[in-house]
């Protein structure tokens, strides 16, 4: 997630008043007020935006966004000042005048006098003109040395907040928790009290943390070895979600203190905090089932706490629950003791030290299955009909397990690890420590009606949220700028340990597609670097996408490659010891690297390149006799010149590897840095073709320029000359080149012309998504006719492969994935006449109520779960008519959805992206455009929403590029 916006904000026309220099009873001085709390000099800050702005001397007045800019502030200000000064009018002229009227020259007394208000009035106009310098935003002024006086928000009760920022001041620190929650599934709330043991780093006189939707009736504090609970006051900053606890009197440095807080709320029915969910039993009778899902934000909803991932604590968890009921929690269950009638509360061990966003719950009638392996108990839990499900998911997290212990030479440190089918989750999963919470669909597998996609899924979520057990819970990013170091790897180690352990599954097809398409993402100007500076909780929300995930996971299979895999190992294991149970930002990973390759590669210096700028490169390769000339460049669609962000100059360091026609086995795998603008390879023959970034381990696209024509020709004659993997980053490298321009169409559809002798599944898929986006955009522009030639040009080349197809499930997963991928598209495009087995099972779904309208139902969760709501609104939008109803169903029902899911979170995101990313029209792109313009700040700042509105312009530039070539060329 990119920087927090820095718009400034505008004075009101109303604060300029002729008598803005006057005390009002409602205005604080705090060169003079004696303070109710001292106020740490360095916590200064100005009042964000949407609350209030009290500056000495001016009256309290809302901040409108369409009033005045500084400017002209600041010019009114200057002439008010002068306005004050009327009395020097009324006491002397500036001129003398002679009794007939005409003046005389001005005495000097009027002219120092004169000189001196000038002076004043100008300097108060250039201070207040300066002041953009100081940028205004909701976490405060940014600027350090303030030239006015700065002061606090209010609270909720209208006395000041002693605190301005987004982040947590650094002054206190959290040490241990004790939590003890009541949820009742009756009147769906909960009970809760929290004692927190906190350390004082800095004396001071308030205690900031977080509390979110919490009614906090009673807030107490006890200093180290006192044993008398003071009651103390606290304010409250909804705005920032803070809460500050303000002390009797000083807290002193490095002494201990527990606050003891006592609250209740509502279960939430979002799928953030601590939510609640219903589900049909065996017997139809509706059941509720309470779960939590804090990351990113949300500990703070189900109790007051230090919400920041570096706030690292120990956990002792209680709950009161039915007795007929079950709880789970991150830490095994130490003691069950009655309360009162029916009532029992369970208590579970103390944690490790960890971040609030892994800390979990789960209150439900549940079942299991276990086994122990290497001192920790493994279960599976589901609700009683589900038990017979969870055997593969129980037998892969112990093979799972027991891999990544070896690896990282690191035991998993806890005694149990539970993992959770969860009836109704947002997420794929949540690692949570010791308590992995995962969307019945990404656990469960049931041998008689799960496909072997089913099982592929099951297999790299469990590998995913089990590689977090070490990257993300037992070393954390420091921040949310550095997401990428939990996302990025556990993507990384979930399909390397696939390969390592399911080389059946063919999982590293599935994350070379994923590539390509993060590659497209990233290839907007509106992408944003790997590590990114965010602040509010839309940014951080948002860093929750495919750059953090799939980039990360790619720079990291890059880096591998280029160090080899002993060094990369032994990099990540000296990382891991290194911040056990703390935290770490991505200069430490590269440190860690560092301190293997002891000086023979600078691995930061490599790194940074790539993950603190947006974008990736493209290299031009040009062959003369032995020597290959490359030349990197910036990949980058230009929209709209005067928004593009130039940085021609910029210089990754890329491993390049390549392969020739002298040997172009895995083993002949050649290596080059290329770290400035350009270079020669020089071979030690001539060779008749060559291929870079084999196997699509770079994060980069390659222009063959002349010759392509040769790796077209070898693709004719000798496709398996190249991998699957090779075969496909030809596809997907051309298309987008001719898509940037750099390449012609015509060269793109002349490379494919191979594919009706393509038996791989990774090429196939490729040129099938590729031809499918022409396709959908020629269809959705209304150019018909033009779009039926596109699928004729499709089915001569794959006719014949799709009537081999059968609809069977026997053969290799990668077999079976490709039939499937086959015949869903011509079903989808009415080819082969593969619609007339398909319309039979169609029908028998019209018949099961199959008529309500789908997007609906999906919404309100009843019949369709809401989590699969993005997936059906993308599925819906492939179809002629479909995507305009999708696009009208987010619009009529923008506010329910993010309410249900949060701005920025990534199922947003998805449904902004699938349900605009086919407009190809300048109507469109108003349409859009206007919608979120007319939403709140928020909305229309997203970035995802900024990326919807590339996409269209680039349909729009692509469409008027090729149209015409397209209907020569077809």
């Amino acid at each position: 997630m990119e920087p927090f916006p820095s718009d400034r904000i505008q004075l009101p026309r109303n604060m300029i008043e002729n008598s803005m220099f006057e005390e009002e009873p409602d205005v604080v001085d705090l060169a003079k007020e004696p303070c109710l709390h001292p106020l740490e000099p360095d916590e200064v800050e100005y009042e964000p935006r949407s609350s209030r702005l009290l500056v000495r001397g001016l009256g309290e007045h809302e901040i409108d966004d369409d009033e005045e800019d500084y400017e002209s502030s600041a010019k009114l200000l200057g002439m008010s000042f002068m306005n004050r000064s009327s009395g020097l009018r009324h006491n002397m002229s500036v001129y003398r005048q002679n009794p007939n009227g005409s003046c005389l020259v001005p005495s000097t007394r009027t002219m120092v006098v004169c000189t001196v208000v000038l002076v004043i009035a100008v300097s108060l106009i250039m201070a207040i003109y300066l002041l953009p310098k100081c940028t205004f935003s909701k976490e405060g002024c940014l600027k350090k040395n303030h030239t006015m006086e700065l002061i606090y928000p209010l609270a909720t009760n209208g006395k000041l907040f002693p605190w301005a920022k987004i982040r947590l001041p650094p002054d206190v620190v959290p040490l241990h928790y004790d939590l003890v929650l009541q949820p009742n599934l009756t009147t769906l709330k909960f009970a809760g009290s929290v004692k927190i043991v906190v350390n004082i780093i800095h004396v001071t006189w308030k205690i900031v943390l977080h509390s979110s939707g919490l009614n906090i009736t009673k807030a107490t504090i006890t200093s180290a070895g006192g044993h008398q609970a003071k009651p103390v006051e606290f304010l409250e900053y909804p705005l920032h979600d803070q809460i500050a606890v303000m002390a009797p009197e000083a807290l002193l440095v490095g002494q201990n203190y527990t606050v003891n807080i006592e609250y209740s709320s509502n279960l939430s029915d979002t799928y953030y905090g601590f939510y609640k969910i219903s589900y049909k039993d065996e017997n139809s009778k509706q059941r509720w089932f309470a779960a939590t899902q804090f990351e990113p934000l949300a500990a703070r909803s189900a109790f007051p706490c230090f919400d920041e991932p570096a706030f690292k604590a120990t956990f002792l968890i209680k709950i009161k629950r039915d007795e007929k009921l079950s709880t789970l929690s991150n830490m095994p269950k130490k003691a069950t003791t009655p309360v009162t009638n029916g009532i029992v509360q369970d208590e579970f061990f103390v944690s490790l030290k960890m971040s609030t966003y892994l800390v979990a719950f789960v209150v439900a009638d549940l079942k299991n299955i276990s086994r122990e392996t290497n001192g920790s108990l493994v279960s599976v839990y589901a609700i009683p009909q589900h038990l017979n499900q969870v055997g593969y998911a129980l037998n892969t997290a112990v093979k799972l397990l027991e891999f990544y212990q070896k690896y990282f030479f690191i035991n998993y440190p806890l005694e149990k690890l539970d993992l959770v089918a969860i009836p109704d989750f947002q997420s794929g999963a949540m690692e949570n420590w010791g308590l992995i919470t995962f969307r019945e669909t990404t656990l469960l597998f049931d041998s008689n009606t799960s496909s072997a996609r089913d099982k592929k899924l099951i297999t790299a979520v469990i590998a995913h949220e089990l590689a977090h057990q070490w990257f993300g819970n037992l070393v954390t990013m420091e921040w949310w700028n550095d997401l990428w170091l939990n996302e990025g790897f556990a993507t990384f180690m979930e399909y390397f340990a696939m390969e390592e352990i399911f080389p059946e599954l063919h999982s590293d097809e599935d994350l070379l597609n994923l590539i390509f398409k993060a590659m497209m993402k990233d290839s907007l100007n509106s992408s944003h670097p790997v590590s990114s500076a965010v602040q509010s909780s839309e940014q951080i929300e948002e860093m929750f996408d495919a750059l953090s995930y799939i980039k990360g996971a790619s720079l990291l299979l890059m880096l591998k490659h280029y160090l080899t895999k002993d060094v990369f190992q032994a990099g990540i294991e000296v990382y891991l010891h290194n911040h056990n149970y703390g935290s770490a930002q991505s200069d430490d990973l590269w440190d860690s690297m560092n301190e293997i390759t002891n000086g023979t590669l600078d691995v930061k210096k490599l790194m940074k390149t790539w993950i603190l700028h947006k974008g990736f490169p493209l290299v031009t390769v040009v062959r003369k006799g032995k020597n290959i000339s490359v030349q990197q460049e910036k990949f980058l669609y230009r929209v709209e010149p005067e928004n593009w962000t130039a940085d021609a100059s910029y210089l990754w360091h890329i491993p390049l590897t390549y392969i020739t026609s002298s040997c172009n086995f895995t083993h002949c795998t050649n290596a080059y840095l290329l770290d400035q603008k350009s270079a020669v390879i020089e071979l030690p023959e001539e060779v008749e073709w060559i291929k870079f970034n084999v196997d699509m381990n770079g994060y980069y696209i390659v222009h063959y320029a002349e010759d392509w024509k040769t790796l077209i020709d070898l693709l004719k004659k000798n496709h398996t000359a190249l991998s699957p993997k090779d075969r496909a980053n030809l596809i997907n490298n051309i298309f987008n080149l001719a898509g940037l321009g750099k390449e012609s169409l015509e060269k793109a559809f002349e490379l494919i012309d191979y594919l009706n002798k393509e038996s791989s599944t990774a090429p196939l898929t490729q040129a099938l998504f590729q031809l499918s986006l022409i396709y959908s955009l020629l269809e959705k522009k209304g150019e018909q006719q033009l779009a039926a030639r596109v699928m004729h040009r499709i089915e001569h080349l794959l006719g014949d492969k799709i009537d081999q197809q059968r609809w069977t499930d026997d053969g290799t997963l990668s077999e079976r994935e490709l039939r499937s991928t086959l015949l869903a598209f011509a079903c989808t495009h009415n080819m082969r006449n593969c619609r007339t087995t398909a319309t039979e099972m169609f029908e028998n779904w019209m018949k099961s109520n199959g008529t309500m309208r789908l997007m609906q139902n999906c919404l309100e969760g009843e019949v369709i779960r809401a989590q699969e709501l993005s997936h059906i609104i993308a599925t819906i939008s492939q179809s002629l008519p479909g995507y305009l109803l999708a696009w009208d169903f987010v619009k009529e029902n923008w506010e329910k959805l993010t309410r249900k899911f949060h701005l920025g979170s990534y199922t947003i995101q998805n449904i902004i992206s699938s349900s605009t990313s086919q407009f190809a029209t300048k109507a469109h792109l108003l349409e859009v455009k206007s919608f979120f313009e007319s939403k709140s700040e928020e909305s229309s700042q997203l970035r995802c929403v900024k990326e919807a509105i590339d996409t269209i312009q680039l349909n729009i530039q692509w469409m008027e590029r090729n149209l015409a070539k397209l209907q020569e060329l077809l």
